[in-house]
């Protein structure tokens, strides 16, 4: 084995990875997804993102980039969010869609009335039941168990080298940039107006 084999190795699966599971998505979910945050924007209603741990940090970051897109997004459990209410969108983020705080906020923002869209690897986890809309992003989550084995192989999903929820969350990074590229470009949005709305105070420790 040469040196740094492993990286490059796990690299490459990596990059199959997030080639294969384009085609593994459900377009006309990924649609009624744009339509929801495009219909948002236009009635200036919310969208908050939720999520736990690396789930949370790509949530966090494609609302950063609904704010560049002039969007009222927010990261729900910040000090600063405001309340859900009653034609908001909340975007939920969980690979297994069993992640307990992250159904917990979807479940209630469901009760006020809000839009909640689950991002996850599980159609039918608790978190998908409690969704208006299902977006289905392939990957091997933190609680995948050998007994999905044999299933996976089937739908080609093999992983060996990525550990725990590594390929669920970079392909929800990919496919949250990817929506913000399509946001793009329904709102004409160009690099420049994004810019303009990016944070221009910079804090160093």
């Amino acid at each position: 084995m040469s040196e740094l084999s492993t990286f490059k190795s796990a690299y490459m699966e990596i990059v199959s990875f997030l080639r294969s599971a384009l085609d593994l998505f459900e377009m006309d979910a990924i649609a009624e997804f744009v339509r929801i945050l495009l219909d948002a924007h236009s009635k200036g209603n919310k969208v908050l993102v939720v999520g736990v741990g690396r789930s949370g940090l790509v949530a966090k970051a494609f609302a950063m980039r609904l704010v560049h897109l002039g969007f009222r997004a927010y990261v729900l459990g910040e000090t600063i969010t405001p309340s859900v209410q009653r034609g908001d969108v909340v975007i939920a983020v969980s690979g297994s869609g069993t992640t307990t705080v992250t159904v917990t906020a979807a479940d209630a923002a469901k009760k006020v009335g809000a839009t909640v869209v689950a991002i996850t690897s599980y159609k039918d986890s608790p978190l998908a039941k409690i969704a208006d809309l299902v977006v289905f992003v392939p990957g091997r989550t933190k609680t995948a168990r050998i007994d999905d084995y044999f299933a996976r192989q089937i739908l080609g999903i093999h992983e060996p080298l990525a550990p725990l929820g590594t390929l669920f969350e970079i392909t929800t990074m990919v496919f949250f940039d990817s929506i913000v590229a399509e946001l793009m470009r329904r709102l004409g949005k160009s690099e420049e107006d994004l810019k303009k709305v990016h944070a221009n105070i910079e804090v160093f420790s």
